[in-house]
């Protein structure tokens, strides 16, 4: 059994075959969504989504791409929206120095912010971080927050352990599965079990054999099996310790 733990089924990609990904999802053993709204229309469907569907839990927050319009009304009803109960996380928060679609101080600014509402709310946080991983590490070296998850990560060994001295989750998405992707290999072998999750970032980064197709949370699948042959171990080892590290970070039963 899979939990993926950072899919976008409430973007326009899954608006016509939605009902459909989720159950192709279950029928390949993903029992745990966690989907993540990243501005006002996606954080909506995300909290639709998990009031409809027992297994479906919503992580929350104002992406680095959007910091440019972060205001204090959007703050605001964040902070409504983060008292749902289906709220598992705030995220996906971060840097984002590849668009650049707002500047180093401004998302610096917004991405504090939000770390400090995860405080107030005693959640953890989902961090993005995109040609930006000094800054990142930086700032969440000078923070207190309640752990988190290193979504989709694509740094070296070395920036693993820093992130995990911090208390942060390692997550894996299908960019493991690439064969040039060698500096996460050796990242998937040497993440300690008890800190490693999975993911797909549906629709993006799908995996192979569908590289450059669209991603959906069935997928997770190849994300697990590619760590199991990294690491040597069943399949069923990693779903188990994922499906362990989860609950735990998000406090479910």
């Amino acid at each position: 059994m899979f939990f993926d733990t950072h899919t976008h089924v409430n973007v326009e990609a899954f608006e016509l075959d939605l009902e459909e990904t989720l159950q192709r999802a279950n029928e390949n053993g993903v029992t745990h969504f966690a989907v993540v709204g990243f501005d006002t229309p996606t954080i909506q469907k995300s909290l639709e989504l998990s009031a409809l569907h027992d297994n479906i839990y919503s992580i929350i927050g104002w992406h680095p791409t959007e910091a440019g319009v972060y205001t204090k009304a959007i703050e605001e009803k964040l902070q409504q929206q983060l008292i749902d109960k289906k709220v598992v996380a705030l995220g996906e928060i971060g840097l984002d120095y590849h668009w650049m679609t707002s500047p180093k101080d401004v998302q610096e600014k917004v991405f504090r912010r939000q770390i400090a509402i995860s405080r107030e709310h005693c959640l953890p946080i989902s961090i993005h971080t995109r040609e930006a991983m000094e800054d990142t590490y930086r700032i969440l070296k000078s923070e207190m927050f309640y752990g988190g998850i290193m979504h989709s990560f694509s740094g070296t060994v070395e920036d693993m352990y820093r992130f995990l001295d911090l208390g942060m989750h390692i997550s894996l998405s299908g960019v493991v599965t690439f064969k040039k992707a060698v500096d996460l290999h050796d990242v998937a072998k040497k993440v300690p079990l008890d800190r490693l999750l999975i993911e797909t970032d549906a629709p993006y980064l799908a995996p192979v054999p569908f590289r450059g197709k669209r991603n959906e949370p069935s997928y997770v699948r190849f994300v697990a099996e590619k760590i199991a042959e990294l690491r040597e171990c069943s399949i069923q080892e990693i779903a188990e310790a994922t499906m362990k590290n989860a609950k735990e970070l998000f406090k479910l039963r």
